[in-house]
């Protein structure tokens, strides 16, 4: 099933009906006629979207400058979902499987509290990819989400499984609260990273400005990354030898919590 964006909203409209588990056995017409909200009006999908053929193999293909189309594969669980061009904030919240693949860059809260499934943006993300919403100390339960380019502040915020990765840069407060899970920044580290952690483990490959709550422990090689590295260029991710058989210093922290979560450093 092709979904084709028609008229662009003036305002965020919110179209979490946009997922295999939604359009699942429906025609063209029962999809057009799907309820989404722009902003407080309740209208239907077809107001936006032109529909196209029939839901086969769980995969929705979209297309389009959807920058302002918010909650997009909101919950799926199964399927896959396709974007070609920009799309916007809290794609794939609360997903339990299935996967997600943009064209494009993405807007805030990619993937927000997901458990399953795997979500790849191929240009660069906003805020709090994998995060908790405000005032939950619970963000990603577990699943993959991987940013090609760049990702700004907050990235994994209250994360308790799965594996993020970044292939570029990320801004402030990368691994803020983290109580479990993985977050691997391909480029460099922004301010105040890891700041809360309890547990967990965020890698980068450029050196970074530490909190003082961070203590040095060693300089090794960890095995463990070595099976991540070769996982992710399979997904696509520029991973260099050297990353893969480097060395990297390890620092525990943060000492204000559990003192138990890591950040390693790569060694150049």
């Amino acid at each position: 099933m092709k979904l084709s964006l028609h008229t662009l909203p003036e305002v965020p409209l919110e179209a979490e009906v946009i997922s295999p588990d939604h359009l699942s056995g429906l025609t063209e017409s029962e999809v057009a006629a799907l309820p989404v909200y722009h902003g407080n009006r309740k209208v239907d999908l077809g107001n936006f979207f032109s529909v196209s053929g029939h839901l086969e193999n769980d995969h929705v293909e979209i297309e389009g400058d959807l920058a302002n189309i918010k909650l997009i594969g909101s919950g799926t669980t199964r399927g896959r979902i396709s974007i070609s061009g920009n799309v916007g904030t809290h794609l794939g919240a609360g997903m339990s499987g299935g996967e997600i693949v943009v064209e494009g860059d993405a807007g805030d809260w990619i993937g927000r509290e997901m458990s399953g499934g795997r979500v790849i943006v191929n240009g660069n993300a906003g805020h709090m990819v994998g995060c908790a919403v405000r005032g939950s100390a619970m963000g990603m339960l577990g699943g993959e989400i991987i940013i090609h380019g760049n990702a700004r502040n907050e990235v994994g915020n209250g994360m308790r499984r799965g594996l993020i990765a970044i292939g570029g840069d990320t801004e402030e407060f990368t691994g803020v609260n983290m109580l479990a899970g993985t977050i691997m920044v391909l480029g460099k580290l922004g301010m105040r990273p890891g700041a809360g952690m309890k547990r967990g483990t965020v890698v980068s490959m450029k050196n970074a400005e530490l909190l003082p709550t961070f203590t040095y422990d060693c300089t090794y090689r960890p095995n463990f990354l070595r099976y991540y590295f070769l996982y992710l260029r399979k997904l696509g991710l520029a991973i260099s030898e050297d990353s893969i058989n480097g060395s990297y210093q390890r620092w525990c922290g943060d000492s204000i919590e559990l003192n138990k979560g890591e950040i390693l450093l790569f060694v150049e």
